[in-house]
């Protein structure tokens, strides 16, 4: 029989059933507080619900390999723990906050000084409170260590207790108070004890040491049990009713989805990628395509898969066939798919919907699947808005095809990005899996049960690779299935990936000992480190390593000619003169937003109206930049997806490199690090057409951005400051054989060229050696420097099974929105600022005019309705480094506040923080000394006056 009956509370004293949880400060509820035994009671019977209903196969093994007695262990101990979270709240600390709740305890002999304590509270907060009290009822009950469990009561608001911090604790013995009030304290913890079935299991649960990602699971999963049942819309503050019947009503107004269980796929590869993608008539998968899928039912998992091919060969319909494999062999009950960019985000997700679509419905009477687009502008992406904004209670919108694919309101809500089944987003947010942040265990709770799929893993920097390797050992203790993918990857990282993700798995190298003197060391990722095979598909094996396995490429390989050209925007010109006299689409690609501006510019004036020049940088309005990103899809796509017109200049930034099914029949790029010369090239002459024009038949590079006339060229100064000049100087010197005139074979050539140019040999002519040799020197001090600085805010290492997490998040970046912690995952010289741009006119300032409802007159003294705000919150505006970098930030900041009184917006979830650029009808402004000028064509163009 429950311990909590209809009305008349649990079979508890007077003293526990009158200790408070919940009040209402509102005023809106008819009771106006909560008794913490409800709250407790509510909190484990949604855990177990979560357990049983919500949480994927995969995190509920994880959890239950490490208990005796395995999943009934497992979901035991989720609820007892969901069931003690609070306990904490049972202590004078916490009672004093609600002075007439706490006279009502007192009067059950509650007591306690209220001077004192309240003075004194801020040191023993509830959740810490809790761990040490459950810890110290654990210590009766004959445990040696129990912190490794009570931790989890610990961190549920979001952070671990430190040592210093249960110790300010434990020193004031007053703030958890008196034998009367550790009575009730062991009361409630006995009875939940019971309550959850716990009581037969402690005795063997006492020495095992749960292992650091198994607690933080665990805690992932309390805080999420805690957050609904703390939802006053779910579970009101009423007393009467059963617990079956309080848990049944919340239950089916959240109405969370059931975990993904995929069904088994179509017997061959043909059959499945025939079933899950839109191939062309009469087409097959490709080879490494079939390769993928192979490896993928034949691997150890947990494992990690590094797939190395070229562009265009079709790897993210590789992938996607491997996360239904992988998540069928291992429970994995979703995927997350991270990308360098929101564009490449946003296009990804389209191609994951259509491919959701496309699986069979493996539930029995629900069917749905939740989604979620996580960057910090997703709400501009017209998919993913119109799943968003569907009016069905659960959140979830039924397609056309039948399958229901949508975003379920509740998981959309803040901190919970990763707890969607399927997710896109920008590598931020696995990045911030390895960066100590508040709440960061629910990332881990989301990412511990999906497959992880990283595409463009080139595109990661030597910081940002900081975190990803941090980020790979822990996806590894969980026992994720990772899959990597990248057409340029140098050999030196697809080892150190791999090492990363091993040493999670299990766990790091062992360090050598006297015993080991004299022996040669073997280091298993050292044949990583020399392949050159291409295209290359490598695997985890049972133990440290990897096997590597190469396949024939589809046969799609072109010969490029690669020229040099000088920077020299006359010599541009001149050659699209007679390049693009018979028609034709050119790229240009520049290192600098600074760059596509001028050069657009030039060649606006010097081609004339016969030839149209557009550009694509990230210096735009944020609508206008989803609205340009659409059109490069849509207008340079494969053939048949839009009107390609006869003849054009695209000049973009480095947006363009990546991820971006494009198609140019010219390509002219700055000198950058030798694997995105060849991402750029991956958008010349991608797919066969038979309208290219003559002239433009053989497919073409310019490589310009630097001065050819000297040894060894010197590139751009822009180009130096976004680019080590170590790195720029190795891919000129990998890519000199091929100006001389030999052709460039992609894909055969870039596995040599990239390994060449990532390599410790020397290359280029001996008269470079000295330059160059000096400039690695800096570069090596500069990575060193880079290591240090992500150091600093970097997630230890998974610890020894048995470590509590206690201190785990200390030092760290708090309570961060993502936001900000995108400003601590990515290396930049100066802060990410954002603004909104509106429009001054007489009437006041309005919405931008040429975006859709624009024109609005947006009030700045009051908070702006729902739908206005949401449109002034799409006019989002980066500023350049130089308005952001440290020494002029704080005055861009000061002159930016000061102009307008946004008080009225703090309450606006789409305002509240923001800041405003108001440009005159023209789109100029005025910020200190930067004169700013912003169009719809051509975005955002700075320059300091002084």
């Amino acid at each position: 029989m429950s311990a909590a009956t209809a009305g008349g509370g649990p079979e508890l004293g007077d003293a526990a059933r009158s200790v408070w949880g919940k009040t209402d400060r509102r005023g809106t509820s008819p009771v106006g507080w909560l008794p913490l035994w409800r709250h407790l009671a509510d909190t484990a019977d949604v855990a177990g619900h979560l357990w049983d209903h919500w949480l994927g196969r995969a995190v509920r093994r994880r959890i239950a390999d490490e208990l005796p007695g395995g999943e009934r262990d497992g979901r035991t101990l989720a609820v007892w723990i969901a069931g003690v979270h609070d306990v904490g709240k049972a202590t004078p600390a916490f009672a004093c906050q609600a002075y007439a709740l706490a006279d009502r305890m007192r009067d059950h002999g509650l007591g306690f000084h209220r001077d004192l304590v309240r003075a004194d509270r801020r040191y023993a907060p509830h959740a810490t409170a809790g761990q040490l009290v459950l810890a110290d009822w654990l210590h009766q009950q004959d445990w040696t260590d129990p912190h490794p469990y009570a931790v989890i009561v610990g961190g549920h608001h979001g952070v671990p207790p430190t040592d210093e911090g249960l110790r300010n604790a434990q020193v004031r013995p007053y703030l958890l108070g008196d034998p009367a009030w550790q009575q009730v304290q062991q009361e409630l913890l006995t009875w939940m004890t019971e309550r959850s079935g716990a009581a037969q299991r402690l005795g063997e649960w006492r020495d095992v040491p749960l292992s650091q990602p198994v607690q933080a699971a665990l805690t992932g999963l309390v805080i999420v049990a805690d957050w609904i049942a703390s939802n006053e819309e779910f579970f009101p503050y009423v007393l009467g009713g059963t617990d079956g019947e309080r848990l049944r009503s919340g239950w089916e107004l959240l109405d969370l989805p059931v975990p993904w269980q995929p069904a088994a796929p179509p017997p061959s590869v043909d059959e499945l990628f025939g079933a899950r993608f839109a191939l062309p008539v009469g087409a097959v998968p490709r080879p490494v395509q079939r390769t993928v899928t192979e490896l993928a039912e034949t691997m150890p998992v947990p494992g990690m898969m590094i797939v190395e091919a070229a562009m265009g060969e079709g790897k993210t319909e590789a992938a996607l066939a491997a996360v239904e494999i992988l998540a069928r062999r291992t429970g994995a009950s979703g995927c997350y798919l991270a990308l360098p960019t929101r564009a490449t985000s946003d296009a990804m997700f389209g191609r994951m919907l259509a491919w959701l679509r496309r699986l069979p419905d493996a539930q029995v009477g629900r069917g749905d699947r939740d989604v979620r687009l996580a960057h910090g502008k997703a709400a501009l992406d017209p998919d993913y808005d119109r799943l968003r904004t569907t009016s069905l209670p659960s959140g979830i919108a039924v397609d056309a095809g039948g399958a229901d694919v949508g975003v379920h309101v509740w998981l959309a809500g803040p901190k919970r990005s990763l707890l969607s089944s399927f997710v896109v987003g920008t590598i931020d947010q696995l990045l911030f899996a390895a960066l100590r942040g508040k709440h960061l265990v629910l990332r881990h709770l989301g990412l511990a049960g999906k497959i992880v799929v990283i595409d463009e893993a080139h595109a990661y920097d030597v910081y940002m690779g900081r975190f990803l390797d941090r980020a790979l050992e822990w996806l590894g203790a969980y026992g994720v299935p990772v899959v990597v993918l990248s057409a340029t990857l140098p050999a030196h990282r697809r080892a150190a990936l791999m090492r990363a993700y091993d040493a999670g798995r299990l766990g790091p190298l062992p360090k050598p000992t006297w015993r080991d003197r004299g022996k040669p060391r073997v280091d298993p990722y050292a044949p990583l480190r020399t392949d050159l095979r291409y295209p290359l598909v490598t695997v985890s094996t049972a133990d440290r390593g990897a096997t590597a396995t190469t396949c024939a490429d589809s046969g799609r390989g072109n010969e490029v000619t690669v020229r040099p050209l000088a920077d020299d925007l006359p010599a541009l010109v001149e050659l699209f003169r007679g390049r693009l006299a018979g028609g034709g689409c050119a790229l240009v690609v520049r290192n600098t937003v600074a760059r596509v501006q001028e050069t657009a510019a030039a060649l606006r004036t010097a081609l004339g109206p016969d030839t149209p020049v557009s550009v694509a940088h990230s210096r735009f309005m944020a609508l206008d930049r989803a609205a340009k990103d659409r059109w490069l899809r849509d207008t340079f796509g494969p053939p048949g997806t839009g009107n390609r017109p006869d003849r054009y200049v695209v000049v973009a930034s480095q947006i363009a490199e990546q991820s971006l099914d494009i198609d140019f029949d010219l390509l002219v790029t700055d000198l950058a690090p030798v694997d995105l010369v060849l991402q750029r090239i991956g958008r010349l002459h991608r797919h066969p057409r038979d309208d290219r024009p003559a002239r433009l038949e053989t497919p073409t590079c310019w490589i310009t951005g630097a001065d050819w006339t000297t040894e060894p060229p010197q590139p751009v100064s822009g180009s130096r400051r976004v680019y080590q000049p170590a790195t720029l100087l190795r891919s000129a010197a990998v890519l000199l054989p091929y100006l001389d005139g030999t052709p460039l074979r992609v894909p055969s050539d870039i596995a040599p060229i990239t390994q060449a140019a990532y390599g410790d040999a020397p290359v280029g002519p001996s008269s470079w050696q000295p330059v160059m040799a000096e400039a690695e020197a800096k570069q090596r001090d500069a990575f060193e420097a880079k290591e240090l600085k992500a150091d600093g805010f970097r997630l230890a290492a998974v610890g020894e099974p048995g470590v509590p997490l206690i201190g785990w998040l200390s030092g760290g970046v708090g309570d961060a929105d993502d936001r900000t912690a995108r400003g601590h995952v990515r290396d930049t010289d100066g802060e990410s600022l954002e603004v909104l741009l509106l429009v001054r006119t007489p009437a006041g300032l309005v919405v931008p005019p040429w975006v859709a409802g624009g024109g609005e007159v947006v009030p700045l003294g009051s908070t702006p309705r729902w739908r206005l705000a949401r449109s002034v919150a799409r006019c989002t505006l980066p500023l350049p480094r130089a308005m952001t970098s440290a020494d002029v930030i704080d005055d861009v900041l000061a002159e930016l506040e000061s102009r307008h009184d946004l008080s009225a917006w703090q309450d606006s979830p789409w305002l509240a923080g923001e800041l405003v650029l108001e440009i005159d009808g023209d789109g100029r402004a005025r910020v200190g000394p930067f004169d700013l000028h912003y169009d719809l064509h051509t975005g955002l163009d700075v320059v300091r006056a002084d």
